[in-house]
């Protein structure tokens, strides 16, 4: 049975309003009115012909006769020392979206309520997680203390379906355990209810009046067809729509704030954790409790993130990744050591803790050949290291090359994070290219006995150099639809590889050939030499 959970933030608005209100306040600042419950207050918008109206009301306004949509005007003839401030829809909406991630400590799914006029909901599905809370009347009751002790005016109720919880919760009865319907008792529960109650839009909810149709149960006797015929909604939902979404006769897609993921493990305490070895030890239950569905669905995780919920309200997070997919608990503990567990900021203490595999793939059997076991092995370690030192340091500090196509020497890899990639193994060239490479290249003072031959005697570093061994040439043309960023003219390459007196290798270059590319023109550069690395 689906259990869904709706919860009316009364005046959400206001609060927002009031919470930032009284963040920015100095300490030795005289007192607001506007922050005392007892002063009529309320925020206002403007409409669509300029006018400001109502967007919302504390409950002294509404206790004087003020109502959502009254022009301003209007409630000042009415009360004249009435407090207005402009309303920001976009605080609102950031506050109940920062609400709806602290609220996934009850649920994974938790969906802002859109059809509450001025975003004053949440939708949270908790089927098949009641049990964990002590069931479904100790949960709805949570909810609504950990709110209320916030300062957050709210009501709560639990049904089969949205429709019907966020009916229950607005018109429903005062005490909590009352506004919690089954399949069994939903229809009896919202016989008695208002039209209102099925999130009616203004035109059809007038029609239905005007009908004598005041509660829910007036339409369980009334034809379908004339019903869906007579309260037709244009671009909105119908009656006979919002009517079965209600009952659960039709479906209604509810978008979580973040998707939930679906590999998760979860565990929460009566008291507050304040220790990080008392995390470590919540750690180790949630790894095994993680792995065993993994295991059971043939998947690995690449992912994981350790969410920690505060009592003040926050959260805090600590994320590892892997090269490759796996399901060692041990390993998932070796990382988040490893990234730090001390990271996590626990404030006065972590009334939960969620562990969830944010990215998964399928782990299947590898035969390997008995040849290549050690290979095998020696990869899987050189992945497992890579993992402890991209947790440890970060995955922007361990890095590993990557090819690009270019036949540029400084152009052909580029470093790349090592974690998840496949390492780089030298080709053919592996033993004729330098492993490491001068950049830029450093210039250097050549003699050749021929003007386009191998180098004699060579200058580098204030130091010359006579070659007993030379190697090449070996030509690179340039890359001509690349331009250089100091917008010099590309030129050929011939690359040498020369050995000295000493035993020192290097690989040289010429830039630029005698007779084609250069014939002696005051405006044309010389071929030069070049140092571009050191061979092993």
């Amino acid at each position: 049975m689906r259990r869904i959970v709706s919860v009316w933030l009364i005046d959400w608005p206001v609060t927002v309003w009031r919470r930032s209100a009284m963040r920015a306040r100095r300490p030795a600042s005289p007192p607001d009115p506007a922050l005392d419950p007892k002063s009529p207050f309320a925020l206002v918008l403007k409409n669509s012909r300029g006018a400001a109206i109502l967007h919302a009301l504390n409950p002294a306004a509404r206790r004087a006769g003020l109502r959502r949509g009254q022009t301003q005007a209007d409630a000042r003839a009415m009360i004249p020392h009435l407090i207005c401030q402009p309303a920001d829809l976009e605080a609102d909406a950031r506050g109940l979206t920062a609400l709806a991630v602290w609220a996934e400590r009850w649920s994974p799914s938790v969906s802002l309520d859109p059809s509450s006029e001025g975003l004053e909901g949440l939708f949270l599905d908790v089927t098949g997680a009641t049990h964990l809370f002590g069931g479904e009347a100790a949960l709805a009751a949570q909810i609504h203390d950990r709110l209320a002790e916030a300062g957050v005016p709210v009501r709560t109720a639990m049904a089969p379906t949205p429709g019907a919880a966020w009916a229950l919760a607005r018109w429903g009865e005062a005490e909590c355990s009352g506004r919690i319907a089954t399949e069994d008792t939903a229809r009896d529960r919202l016989a008695a209810l208002p039209v209102e109650a099925l999130r009616l839009e203004g035109v059809t909810l007038s029609q239905a009046r005007r009908f004598g149709l005041k509660r829910i149960g007036d339409l369980y006797p009334m034809p379908r067809a004339g019903l869906a015929r007579r309260f037709r909604e244009g671009d909105g939902v119908g009656l006979v729509q919002r009517l079965d979404q209600a009952l659960g006769f039709a479906g209604e897609a509810l978008t979580p704030v973040r998707p939930p993921p679906k590999y998760r493990a979860w565990q929460s305490w009566m008291e507050p954790v304040g220790d990080i070895e008392g995390v470590e030890a919540r750690l180790t239950e949630l790894t095994a409790d993680l792995s065993a569905p993994l295991v059971r669905d043939g998947q690995g995780a690449k992912a994981l993130t350790l969410t920690g919920f505060r009592s003040d309200g926050g959260t805090t997070s600590l994320s590892v990744r892997m090269g490759r997919p796996g399901r060692d608990a041990g390993i998932w503990r070796r990382l988040f050591r490893e990234a730090g567990l001390g990271r996590l900021e626990l404030g006065f203490g972590l009334d939960a803790l969620m562990l969830t595999a944010d990215a998964v793939e399928p782990m299947t059997a590898r035969q390997g050949a008995l040849e290549s076991e050690a290979e095998t092995k020696q990869a899987e370690s050189l992945a497992a290291l890579i993992d402890r030192l991209s947790a440890r340091l970060g995955e922007d500090r361990v890095l590993t090359p990557e090819p690009v196509d270019s036949w540029v020497p400084e152009r052909a890899e580029r470093w790349r994070p090592a974690l998840g990639r496949p390492l780089l193994v030298p080709g053919g060239a592996g033993g004729r290219r330098p492993i490491l490479l001068l950049d830029p290249p450093e210039p250097v003072e050549a003699m050749a006995e021929l003007p386009d031959g191998a180098p004699m005697r060579f200058t580098w570093r204030r130091l010359s150099r006579r070659v007993t061994r030379a190697d090449g040439p070996e030509r690179l043309s340039p890359e001509w639809w690349r331009p250089r960023p100091d917008d010099r003219q590309v030129r050929t390459r011939d690359y040498y590889r020369v050995e000295d007196e000493a035993g020192g290798r290097y690989w040289l270059f010429r830039e630029g050939l005698y007779g084609r590319e250069y014939a002696g023109d005051a405006g044309e550069r010389a071929p030069s030499w070049w140092m571009h690395g050191v061979l092993p």
